[in-house]
This record gives C-alpha cells, sequence and structure tokens, in this order.
C-alpha cells in the first residue's frame, strides 16, 4: 500500500483536507502517475484517480497538467540541491566532503518514489520550462560544489566550475546506471568505489597558500 492509499485509508469520509496538505497529496499522486507513465501518457484523470478526488478538486489547485508537472518538479529539484548543500557541509575533511556529496545524489536516486526520474530522465525536456529548471539545478548544484573546490585551491571559478560539473554530472551518471542495473554493489561500496575514483584527480590540486595536496587537509 502506498502512502497515499494509506492517507486515504485513514482518513474518515468526508473530511476535508486542509489546502497545504490537500496539495501534497495531489503532488505525491502526481508523482506515482508520471513516474510510472511519463509526461505524455499521463492524464489529469488518472492523477484524481490515483489521489481520490475529483478532477474538479485537482484543477482547485493546478490549471492544468504542465503546472501540475513543473511544481512537482520545483519541489524535486529543491530537494536535490539541500542534498547537496547539506552534505557539503557535513564535514571539513575534503575526502568525507566528497563522499557525502555523491552519496547525497545515489541517495537521491535511490528515493523509491524514482522522483529523479522528473529531473534526469523526463521525457518533456524539449518543453523550455523543464529544460530550464533541469539546467539550473544542475548548474546550482555545480555551483556549490565550486565553491568549495575555489575556497580550498585558489582555482579560478571558472576551473572550479569545471570540475564541479564533471563531479556532479559523473555522480548522477553513475548512481542512474547503478540502480538501473540493479543495485547489486551495495550503495556504501558502489560510493566508496566513485569516491576513490574522484579523490585521486581532485586530490593532486594544491591547497589555497599552500604546497601541500589538498588530501592534507
Amino acid at each position: 500500500m502506498t502512502a497515499i492509499e494509506q492517507t486515504q485509508a485513514a482518513r474518515p469520509r468526508g473530511t476535508r483536507l486542509p489546502r497545504r496538505a490537500r496539495r501534497n497529496q495531489l503532488l505525491g499522486a502526481a508523482q506515482e502517475v508520471f513516474v510510472a507513465q511519463g509526461y505524455h501518457s499521463a492524464a489529469m484523470d488518472d492523477i484524481a484517480e490515483r489521489a481520490g478526488v475529483s478532477k474538479p478538486v485537482l484543477y482547485q489547485h493546478f490549471p492544468g497538467k504542465l503546472e501540475l508537472y513543473l511544481a512537482l518538479l520545483d519541489q524535486h529539484c529543491e530537494a536535490l540541491l539541500q542534498g547537496v548543500r547539506t552534505a557539503l557541509a557535513s564535514t571539513t575533511d575534503n575526502k568525507l566532503r566528497v563522499a557525502a556529496t555523491m552519496d547525497a545524489y545515489f541517495a537521491y536516486i535511490e528515493d523509491e518514489g524514482g522522483a529523479f526520474r522528473l529531473v534526469f530522465e523526463s521525457d518533456l525536456t524539449n518543453e523550455p520550462a523543464v529544460r530550464e529548471r533541469v539546467e539550473r539545478v544542475s548548474l546550482q548544484c555545480a555551483e556549490a560544489i565550486s565553491d568549495v573546490i575555489a575556497g580550498d585551491t585558489g582555482l579560478s571559478k571558472e576551473e572550479s566550475m569545471l570540475l564541479a560539473v564533471g563531479l556532479g554530472g559523473v555522480s548522477q551518471v553513475v548512481a542512474r546506471y547503478w540502480l538501473a542495473s540493479g543495485s547489486r554493489i551495495p550503495r556504501d561500496t558502489a560510493v566508496q568505489l566513485l569516491t576513490s575514483l574522484a579523490w585521486r584527480g581532485i586530490a593532486g590540486f594544491p591547497l589555497h597558500g599552500a604546497d601541500l595536496p589538498i588530501e592534507q587537509h
């Protein structure tokens, strides 16, 4: 039984949900439908039925399917960005920080709701509003990583950003492969392997204002 079904079963018939709770319920139902069917195959009727509401109730909160998809995309892009920022701030040990950041991507992609598919595998990337959001969150994550690299190494903004884009891109591509291949390697082991690969490269850059490599931090 999904979280939506559990909520519906626990709520007495005829009970009106507060607006925010109803919106969250509708977003949860929409996520299940969009992840399972893709944007183009999903219908507002399917989402309303999944949420256990009438279609007019759904339209009270979202004027159309695209607006509903964008609201869901905004929610999950923010979740990814916050996960990366939290990982970067979790320690001052650079190797552990690389591991934490990569694990943030794995955790995001492993989430059972499959929301990462809306961000990284959307069938609506030809829609400018969707493409802009996906590109923006990738850029924001890279900027967060770049700030740490620049602060530790003294590399230029452009050089730090290039490395950050590489680290973020590798993390999400490998995590998606790991999930698609059946997660046969435990997540901790997969993160450790990827961290070792990335660390051998990033650790070679000297600390800002020092001759020691970054791994001596």
